[in-house]
């Protein structure tokens, strides 16, 4: 008896083992692990951005050793006494830093904190986010065609151009790692999956670290807001109406928050770049535009500056600059300026375009300084998946506008299909798509009028991010044939109550 038994759990096991969301995640695990934790380690430099996460959550750099732009730095100091620092930003990515360091202080240093512990703890939560994602593209399903999509995945998601981030203080690991979740929850919230409070539950708490982790999120708050629309064709009992009514006020609070939440600080760097490397980046005579806004022409001289550069034809932290320039304009009148002028608008979106599937930071280094390695160095390992996007993707933003609506008309069908049809997860594919698309398109506007051209690839990383679950979803339904109608087994009646609601 404990023989036949002991010979069930091995199958069990067997089984386990040789299911594609364990196989992509195993992989993606070997891949990732290597470029992360194998000495020289890689990951990003520090191009300035760090300050806002790290002395808040009580961490400075070891000036001895500290360098900019060149190489990642894989120590940092652990403030022993009163932190003085304020935060310049509300933002999510600080609960992780700081479960980063309690962990580094449990198992390695009180006083010096390892940028791997952080790294460590990405890696572990983005596994999690491959595993779930494979489960939902490969749910209710048994064919062979799963490993596909498996191998897919890590194609994609193994790519080091997204965990190159996870050994650095960029609050884009979060994000990457929270679009993995609910991503993966919503499709399978469609698919009339067991334990549906569970699976809800990830994504709001994925989509609020989502929202929070930066000022420029705030918006998503409002595509999220639309997507969990879709879910009342899900849910369908009245107090769950009432659960995604508060979860709805609950996401646009938060994009609120995370908006109002920002320092008078942080607010002046993103204004200052907004105007320099924004409005006047392509303007010939910036001076006279400025001037019929009711700001000085002198300020046309700061076309092209970046905040902090070390030299300036004004002085960026002026009295005169505030003043005059920096309190003259918000983003209402920046938006004016490009409604008012649509080709420099377009200028500037069709620059923002041709970084649409630039993830790799390449401003930075990305290699520890050691035997072998030299300043700015970049790695190429396993990116084949984006040197392929970046090199054949269209770079003009007309073409994201003309795929951004063929999509939507696409998914109009087929959630109307899914409304006559009584097939909720055709529905719910409509509303996903449908805020997918204002997230695309979102970022890219959000990006220019907010901060210009500075930093595009970190800033438009919910575009490719997006579209790579766009794309992924896609072909799971191409070889599942589950494109225009969901399987069979995925069909819920939207007249009849689920019994796990």
């Amino acid at each position: 008896m404990n023989f036949k038994m002991d010979s069930k759990k091995i199958v069990a096991l067997k089984k386990f083992f040789m299911t594609p969301q364990f196989l992509a995640t195993l992989v993606a695990g070997l891949i990732i692990g290597y470029l992360m934790f194998i000495p020289p380690i890689n990951g990003y430099a520090d191009n300035g951005d760090f300050a806002r996460a790290i002395y808040f959550n009580g961490i400075y750099p070891i000036s001895s050793h500290y360098t900019y732009l060149k190489y990642l730095q894989p120590h940092y100091g652990i403030m022993q006494y009163y932190n003085e620092h304020q935060a310049m930003l509300f933002s999510s990515q600080g609960i992780f830093i700081k479960l980063a360091i309690f962990i580094n202080q449990l198992f390695y240093s009180k006083k010096i904190f390892d940028i791997r512990f952080i790294g460590m703890l990405y890696y572990i939560f983005y596994l999690g986010g491959i595993y779930f994602l494979t489960t939902a593209l490969t749910y209710g399903t048994k064919k062979k065609t799963n490993y596909l999509i498996a191998g897919l995945i890590v194609f994609i998601f193994a790519d080091s151009s997204w965990s190159l981030y996870f050994n650095s203080f960029f609050a884009e690991p979060v994000m990457i790692i929270t679009m993995l979740y609910l991503g993966a929850a919503i499709i399978l919230l469609g698919k009339n999956c067991n334990h549906k409070l569970a699976v809800f539950a990830v994504y709001l708490v994925a989509s609020l670290i989502l929202i929070t982790v930066k000022q420029q999120n705030a918006p998503l708050a409002l595509s999220l807001s639309l997507l969990t629309c879709g879910l009342f064709f899900v849910f369908k009992q009245k107090k769950h109406k009432y659960l995604l009514l508060f979860s709805i006020a609950l996401l646009l609070a938060a994009g609120f928050a995370t908006y109002d939440l920002i320092t008078s600080d942080f607010s002046q760097i993103n204004k200052y770049q907004t105007m320099s490397r924004g409005v006047l980046l392509k303007e010939k005579d910036p001076g006279s535009d400025l001037e019929r806004g009711g700001i000085s022409r002198q300020f046309g001289l700061l076309k092209g500056e970046i905040y902090g550069q070390t030299y300036s034809e004004a002085s960026q932290t002026s009295a005169v600059v505030e003043k005059d320039f920096l309190e003259k304009f918000d983003f209402g009148w920046v938006l004016k300026f490009y409604l008012v002028h649509p080709n420099e608008f377009q200028r500037m979106l069709d620059i923002a375009a041709k970084d649409g599937y630039l993830i790799q930071v390449r401003a930075v280094g990305d290699y520890q300084k050691a035997p072998g390695t030299h300043p700015y160095q970049q790695t190429h390992y396993f990116t084949l998946f984006t040197l392929i996007m970046g090199a054949f993707f269209p770079k003009r933003i007309a073409f994201y506008i003309l795929l951004c609506l063929i999509l939507t008309v696409l998914y109009l069908i087929i959630g109307f299909l899914g409304f006559k049809n009584n097939e909720t997860e055709s529905i719910l594919k409509c509303f996903k798509m449908l805020a997918f698309v204002t997230m695309i398109l979102g970022t890219f506007v959000i990006s220019i009028v907010g901060d210009g051209d500075a930093d595009l690839a970190k800033h438009l990383i919910m575009v490719p991010l997006t579209l790579d679950l766009i794309i992924l979803e896609i072909f799971a339904d191409v070889l599942h044939h589950s494109f225009w109608h969901p399987l069979q087994s995925g069909k819920e009646q939207l007249n009849e109550p689920s019994e796990n609601n």
